[in-house]
Parts: structure tokens; C-alpha cells; sequence
């Protein structure tokens, strides 16, 4: 990872050298050019604290002139006697292994002998740290997020088939084809429409991460309205899978788990669910986005204190803050020290910014970020916003964060049955006692006088009143020590009545009201810390006090995004809240970015902006930024919709298009960046594993509840402990226990969040689908399925077939034809062409003949024909076609 970070580093230093070559012909200036060197490798040291070492400040120009304890470092107009360029020459400086690159050194040198130019006359004063310039402003994140005109080329006609002549107008459905086909280079336009059974899957595997089943299919398929497909893509967003589906994408930056990491113990989280069920029931609702926000981040503000039973209103928004929770959390099991309480926020942090803002602020934790304008104080600032809730002087571990959702009727029905219950246990513990008694009895009789009363006078002694006599004596007896855990050795007879009162006990408390609880984020009424700045992010280093607000970056220049009002009426410091709303408020230049290009990454496979979590010169830049604000823009305007982006973006040509582009195209686009043609998409882990429970006729579509438990099998590896039948969604997720076939196929191991999937192609995807036990049960319950439901094919279908082995008869092979083609159906929700079920009977007709010549080939219990029917089965589960989508 070290070595990966690294290389990425490198490549974006090299894009910056080679743009700073670019102009090196006209007049370097030190705002463009020098002073992102300096911030890199000098700031740290002279300008970013408050103590400059040796004196020395590089923020300005001027200050150079100034110089330091050795003396001014800048002579302009003569880099070799300018100590700044001799220091660096020599490898003094920056300090340590890391140099300043031969390029960089060029463009210093060469902007000292030009005359060490400004873009502007330089501020009489300047603040603490690295202040924020018109360039940092001016880098594309940081801009204001302003609605682009779009080419009036697409049809008002929504419902307009374009035409296939190439031309952009003829294929321009929205302004989202509109904008993308403005960056289109002259040759290269949108490809054709996919076949209505393309979209028809595409849809579904994109809305709710399922295949169609073959009724709605063909219903779709054979719908004669034009709008057709905008019913398709309303009737979908309406399903309830559809936000389970599109849960599993926010759970993945919101770094969900069902455990605690941190430690080796990694301890499960009995009420993480709940969260994750929220996630589901909003997006289902359609929860406006800014309003999801809002609630997990500062839900329990917006709940206020609790009057008698809390609300079903009160309970959700409480469920909602279970996104602040989702960071490793080994303060309960173990590990409660200040270096991981402090990791738990630091990790918190990096969850709310990843998610929300797209740049990585945890780079400033120790030091003012390196590439981006974001400052160790706006680190503070940030994490004072929620450290009313991690107080990490005054902890509270996962359980004491708990909140219970027992009703007053609850607790006093739970008191009644408690009650009902202790008349058992004083009836049995009478009748212990009558048990001890008799015991003593028995075994005394085994001792002569004067030993066996003094043996009785000591047992009977409360035992914080033996005497040390009492006690020598009776650990010179231990016979005589009876306890009701060993009472049945000595009356066995009394042990199992005990029992039967133990029953009645455990049967009567089970009539108690089940207590559940919420893993939620509050804070203490009335009580709120100081954030203290730590001096290269080391506790134990506390420097000043820092005040709640927003990165210095995001707000306009001349404003401060501090969130220190307090509303009155509130118990808590209202810090998350302000938060909130500020993001939420449609000024903020990052949050509305990341969200739609997250949502565009998930239909298209591919981002706006590639790297979705880090939108600062760490990252890459939008292929289309004029896409990116018009959709920006078109989301907060719609009020923060998240089904009508879909539909804004389901509309478009550029979705609906086929895979399939042509030679010329795909020399000039290879990567697909400029959306000529639909790139074919690896389904996510969980939809494969779901793909084959449908089509096994075996997955239960119920919705919410605990996860499914999973285990160890006997090789080692993570499956699933009980039945194979609910969504993967609903798997438990242990950070040290990832489930085997969902790890292959680059589901998550939540160590923070995941910011995006990997898509591999290693050869444990293909061993867990050839050899792996899941993929052979599917595939056996598959066949049997076909064998139950399958409808004989007509005489017709079946004389362009191979003929079978003369040992099969016209009945059995009619009967296989038809249970292969309904199998087909089932797995790729699509006809076989001719010859693809040709090739689908000589297979069947293979196996047929060598399983003939060696039954060994045939599972116990198993018949010939449903063997070759397995095989076959499992043939096109592991097939290409079975794991990506067109």
C-alpha cells in the first residue's frame, strides 16, 4: 500500500512538473508555480506553525528577502548565490530522505534568476499558518458550484427514438448526452441503443441488484407502450429491493460492520442492523438526501429529550446516527487507552469526509495538508464539531452509547413478570436450603463427637464471620464444605428438582417484553469539551484551544464557516446540527459534487472524477466538469431527489447505449472516457451470490431483521452458518471473518470505510465458482427447479437439436431439451439463440456418454440425467455472461 501510495504520488508531482515546464517560456510566478513546491516539502517547517525554524518563513516573497537566523535565503536574479537554492542543492534541505525533485529545483532556480516574480503585490499581513490564495480558490473542487448553459441539441420530446445516422443531435435525448457530446471530439459520437432485453437487465441488476424473474421478463419484453422503458425504470425505483440495492453502496463509505475490529477479539454488534435497515426504509421513501444527511449526522439533536417513550419519529432519527458509530471501536473489549479513543474519532472523521466532502482532511491531523489547502486548524476545527459526542477525556464505550427502546409498559410488565418470577426463587431457594441441611446432615454422620459439631458450629457460621479456627478446621475437612454447586453430588436426587424451579423461572422471564436496543451517537446533556489542537497530532502535546467549524476552503473568501451559535432550547452543543446544515445548504462546493458522482459511478462503473473520495490534487481531475455541476446543480435543485437522478441519468442515450462500439471509436476512446459506448460491468459480490439463489428458486425476499450468522467450515473458510436463502446484504459483516465468496469477488473487509471496490479478475473467483461447495448447491437446486418447471419444448424446437446417445429415448431427450432451455432462462434471463442451444445439447449429450462409460460421475442419490442437468447448471454459473452485465 506504502509503495502504491507512493507511485500515485509520483505521477501527480510528475503531472505538476510537466505543466510547470509547459510555461516555463513565459513568467513563472511564485503563487502558481513556487509555492505549491515550497508547500510540499517546506511549509512544514517555515510557514504551517507557529515556530518557524530557524526563523525562517517562506510564505512570501518577502519574507525570503527577509530571511532567517542565517540570513536572507533569496538573492533575486541569482539563484547560485541564493542560500534557498544552495541548501537544496546540497541535500540539506528538506531534511531527511526526501528531495526536492531535479525538475522542481529547475523551475525554483529558474523563477529566482527571472526575477521571482508575483502574480500580484503581496498582503501586508498574513495569518497564522499557510493562508488560502486566489489559486487555491480557483482549483475546480473549490469553485463554486455554478449551473452550466447546456447545447440546446437534445429533443423536447422525451419519448423521441433518436435516429442511428451519427450525428449528435439524432442521439441527444437529455442535457446530460448533451453535455457529455459538447466533449466529443469530431468522429466520435454515441453508439446504438442496446436491444430492449439488454436494458431490460441492465435496469434491473442497476436498481435492485436483481435478475427479472421470467414472467416480468416478458412482460417487459413484449410491453407494446413507447414509454415502456420510463415505466420500467418508475416501476423499479418503487420496489423495495431497490433500497437494498442501493444501501449496500452508501454502507460501503458509511463503513458498515456487525463487529468492532480494533482488537484481535473483534466483538460482535448485536443492534448495528438497525442502521442498516434506516439506510434501507429512507432510500425506499425517497428521504430527500439533504435530509438523510442531516439525520446522521446530528439525528439525536433533531430528536430532543426523551418524554416518556420515545417516538417512532425520535427512534429513527436515533437509528440514523449509527452512521457516526460504524468506525472501529475496540474500547469495549479490551483496548480503552487514549491512542484508541482518539483513533475512533480520527477514523469517524475520515468516514464523514470521505462520504460527504471527498477530500482526505485526515492528511492534516498532524500537519497542514501537503497538495491541499487544508490546514491542521481546519482538522480541529472540524473534529471540534463532533467531539461533543467523542469526548475522549470522559469515553463512553459502544455499550454505554446504547439506547433502549423499552416502552414504560414495557419496563413494568418486565417489573410484574420479574416479580412473579422471585416467588419461584424464594421457593427454591427454600427448598435448597432444606436440601443443604440434609446434605450436612448426611455427611456429618461420617464424624464422632465432639469433631461433628464443632465441624456444624463452623459451616454454620456466616463465612465473613469464621473465626481462622473455622476456617482451618474446614479446609482440614473439605467434605463438609458443601455448596449448592456441588449439592448433587452429595443428593442428586435434590439437584433435579432444583431444576425443575430453574425451568419455571427461565419460562416465566421469558414472557418479558424483549429489550432492544439502538447503537446511536448522542451527547452528554449540558456538557461540552474543549478541542485542543495536538502538536503533530500527539495527544499528549495539547496546544490551543480550537472552535467547531467547516473547512477555511469551503466557504467563500472573507467568510469563516464557524458553528458556534448554540440554539437555546438545546441540551446538546447543536455543533453536528449547524454542521449539517451547512453542508446540506446548497452553497457548499464539495458535498453535492461527490454525492452525484458517486451515483454516476455506480451506473456507469467509472466516475466523473476517478478517484470518488479525494477530490484534491491527490486525486484526478472531472473528465467532464461541466457534467458534473449541471448535475450538481440539477440534484440540489430538485431538492436533493436521489430517485430523479437515477431517472436523469437512466434517460440518457449515454446509459440506454449498447456496449458495443465500433474500431474507429474505440482507437480514439479506449478507456471509454468520453461515454461513446455502455462499458460492460462485473456485478458487485453480493449480486452474483443473490443472481444464483434467484435462479435456484430459493432466495427469501423478506426484508430487514438481524444478520445471518456465518462460520468457519472445515477448510478454513467463511460461510454462511444455516441456510443459504436471504440477500447477501443481510450477511453478517465481520471485519476479521469477511465470507469467502463475497471476499473473491472484492467485497469489502471494512478496516475504516470503502471508498470505492477494486474490480479484480484473480483465479480464486473461478476456483470458488468451479470447486466452491455454494456454487455446486445452487446449481443442483437450479436443476431440480428445472426439473419441477420446465415445459417440454415443441417437436419443432426440439428436430434442429443434436441427437442423444442411443441409449436415451425420444421421451428423456425431450425432456432434457426442455428442463437445458429453461435453465438458460433462468441464468440469463434471455432466450439461447439457435446455436447457442445446439452447443447446449451436444454438451448434454456429452456428458451423457461419458457418465455412461463412468458412473462414478454421478453425486450420491443422483440419477444420470439430473447429473448432466447439474453439470450443466453449473456450467453457466461459472460462465462470463453469469458475472457481468451488458
Amino acid at each position: 500500500m506504502f509503495f502504491h501510495r507512493l507511485a500515485w504520488t509520483a505521477a501527480i508531482i510528475a503531472i505538476a512538473l510537466c505543466d510547470l515546464q509547459f510555461v516555463r517560456s513565459q513568467d513563472l510566478t511564485f503563487e502558481r508555480h513556487i509555492r505549491p513546491i515550497l508547500r510540499q516539502y517546506c511549509f512544514d517547517c517555515h510557514g504551517a506553525s507557529e515556530k518557524k525554524e530557524g526563523n525562517l518563513d517562506l510564505r512570501l516573497v518577502r519574507f525570503m528577502k527577509r530571511g532567517g537566523d542565517s540570513g536572507a535565503v533569496l538573492d533575486v536574479g541569482k539563484a547560485s548565490e541564493s542560500l534557498l537554492i544552495q541548501r537544496v542543492v546540497d541535500g540539506e534541505m528538506p531534511p531527511g530522505e526526501t528531495h526536492l525533485p531535479v525538475d522542481a529545483l529547475r523551475i525554483l532556480s529558474d523563477w529566482v534568476d527571472s526575477g521571482a516574480k508575483t502574480e500580484r503585490p503581496e498582503p501586508e499581513q498574513i495569518g497564522p499558518g499557510v493562508p488560502i490564495t486566489v489559486e487555491d480558490r480557483d482549483y475546480w473542487a473549490f469553485r463554486p458550484i455554478v449551473r452550466p448553459a447546456v447545447p440546446a441539441t437534445y429533443s423536447d420530446d422525451p419519448q423521441a427514438d433518436p435516429a442511428s445516422d451519427g450525428s449528435h443531435k439524432d442521439r441527444i435525448r437529455t442535457p446530460v448526452d448533451a453535455l457529455l457530446a459538447q466533449a466529443m471530439p469530431v468522429g466520435v459520437s454515441f453508439s446504438p441503443d442496446a436491444e430492449r432485453s439488454t436494458l431490460i437487465r441492465r435496469v434491473y441488476f442497476d436498481l435492485i441488484g436483481l435478475p427479472p424473474s421470467l414472467e416480468e421478463f416478458n412482460r417487459w419484453n413484449q410491453l407494446a407502450d413507447t414509454n415502456w422503458y420510463e415505466q420500467l425504470v418508475d416501476a423499479l425505483l418503487e420496489s423495495p429491493h431497490y433500497g437494498e440495492r442501493w444501501s449496500r453502496h452508501w454502507l460501503d463509505v458509511a463503513g458498515y460492520a456487525d463487529s468492532e475490529g480494533q482488537t484481535t477479539e473483534d466483538a460482535v454488534r448485536p443492534w448495528a442492523w438497525k442502521y442498516r435497515d434506516y439506510v434501507i426504509r429512507s432510500l425506499n421513501a425517497n428521504k430527500p438526501i439533504d435530509r438523510f444527511i442531516l439525520e446522521q449526522l446530528a439525528g439525536d439533536e433533531l430528536a430532543g429529550a426523551r418524554q416518556g417513550d420515545w417516538t417512532a419519529e425520535q427512534i429513527e432519527l436515533l437509528t440514523a446516527t449509527g452512521f457516526l458509530t460504524m468506525a472501529a471501536d475496540g474500547t469495549g473489549a479490551g483496548d480503552n487507552s487514549p491512542e484508541a479513543r482518539n483513533k475512533v474519532i480520527a477514523d469517524t472523521l475520515k468516514i464523514v469526509s470521505s462520504s460527504l466532502l471527498g477530500v482526505s482532511v485526515g492528511c492534516a491531523q498532524c500537519h497542514d495538508h501537503r497538495y491541499d489547502p487544508i490546514s491542521q486548524l481546519d482538522y480541529y476545527a472540524m473534529r471540534a464539531v463532533f467531539e461533543p459526542a467523542f469526548d475522549w477525556q470522559q469515553w463512553r464505550v459502544p455499550d454505554a452509547r446504547r439506547v433502549s427502546l423499552y416502552t414504560i409498559a414495557d419496563r413494568e410488565q418486565a417489573a410484574t413478570i420479574e416479580q412473579e418470577s422471585q416467588k419461584i426463587a424464594e421457593e427454591r431457594a427454600a427448598k435448597q436450603k432444606v436440601f443443604m441441611a440434609e446434605a450436612l446432615d448426611k455427611e456429618l454422620l461420617k464424624y464422632e463427637e465432639p469433631l461433628k459439631t464443632e465441624l456444624r458450629k463452623a459451616y454454620e457460621k456466616p463465612e465473613k464471620e469464621r473465626s481462622e479456627e473455622h476456617v482451618l478446621l474446614l479446609k482440614k475437612h473439605p467434605s463438609v464444605n458443601i455448596t449448592a454447586g456441588v449439592l448433587y453430588q452429595y443428593l442428586p436426587k435434590a439437584a433435579e428438582e432444583l431444576k425443575t424451579f430453574d425451568t419455571k423461572i427461565a419460562e416465566i422471564r421469558a414472557r418479558k417484553p424483549k429489550e432492544e436496543f439502538i447503537r446511536a451517537m448522542t451527547e452528554v446533556p449540558d456538557r461540552i469539551p474543549d478541542t485542543l489542537l495536538f502538536h503533530r497530532g500527539d495527544h499528549q502535546q495539547p496546544k490551543q484551544k480550537v472552535l467547531p467549524a467547516d473547512l477555511t476552503i469551503a466557504a467563500a473568501e472573507g467568510e469563516l464557516p464557524m458553528l458556534t451559535e448554540r440554539d437555546a432550547n438545546l441540551k446538546t452543543s447543536g455543533r453536528r446540527l449547524a454542521y449539517a446544515r451547512w453542508l446540506t445548504g446548497g452553497k457548499h462546493p464539495l458535498v453535492a459534487r461527490v454525492l452525484v458522482n458517486r451515483v454516476w459511478l455506480h451506473h456507469f462503473g467509472q466516475a466523473i472524477v476517478p478517484t470518488p473520495s479525494e477530490f484534491g490534487k491527490l486525486g484526478m481531475p472531472p473528465s467532464n466538469p461541466k457534467l458534473l455541476d449541471w448535475l450538481a446543480d440539477e440534484f440540489m435543485q430538485s431538492g436533493w431527489d436521489l430517485k430523479q437522478l437515477h431517472r436523469t441519468i437512466l434517460s440518457s442515450t449515454a446509459w440506454r447505449q449498447s456496449s458495443v462500439g465500433n474500431d474507429s471509436t474505440f482507437l480514439i476512446d479506449a478507456e471509454n472516457a468520453l461515454y461513446c459506448r455502455k462499458a460492460i460491468q462485473r456485478l458487485d459480490a453480493e449480486v452474483i451470490r443473490d443472481r444464483m439463489l434467484i435462479a435456484a428458486g430459493t432466495l427469501d425476499a423478506s426484508l430487514f431483521g438481524p444478520p445471518v450468522p456465518i462460520k468457519a467450515d472445515e477448510a478454513g473458510q467463511i460461510i454462511v452458518d444455516g441456510q443459504q436463502k436471504r440477500r447477501s446484504l443481510y450477511l453478517q459483516v465481520r471485519r476479521s471473518l469477511p465470507v469467502a465468496m463475497l471476499q473473491s469477488f472484492d467485497a469489502p473487509v471494512m478496516d475504516v470505510n470503502c471508498e470505492r471496490r477494486p474490480i479484480s479478475t484473480v483465479a480464486t473467483q473461478s476456483l470458488i465458482l468451479m470447486n466452491g461447495e455454494f456454487a455446486w448447491q445452487q446449481a443442483e437446486l437450479l436443476a431440480m427447479r428445472a426439473i419441477r418447471e420446465a415445459v417440454p419444448l415443441t417437436m419443432e424446437q426440439l428436430s434442429t437439436q443434436p441427437e442423444l446417445p442411443a441409449a436415451s429415448s425420444s421421451d428423456s431427450f425431450a425432456e432434457i431439451s426442455s428442463q437445458l432451455h429453461f435453465a438458460w432462462r433462468l441464468i440469463y434471463c434471455r432466450l439461447p439463440t439457435d446455436d447457442e442451444f445446439r452447443r447446449s445439447m451436444s454438451h448434454a449429450a456429452d456428458q451423457l456418454r461419458e457418465i455412461q462409460l463412468d458412473p462414478r460421475g454421478i453425486a450420491a442419490g443422483s440419477s444420470i440425467s439430473k447429473q448432466v442437468l447439474v453439470n450443466y447448471c453449473h456450467a453457466l454459473i461459472n460462465s462470463s455472461e453469469f458475472v457481468y452485465v451488458d
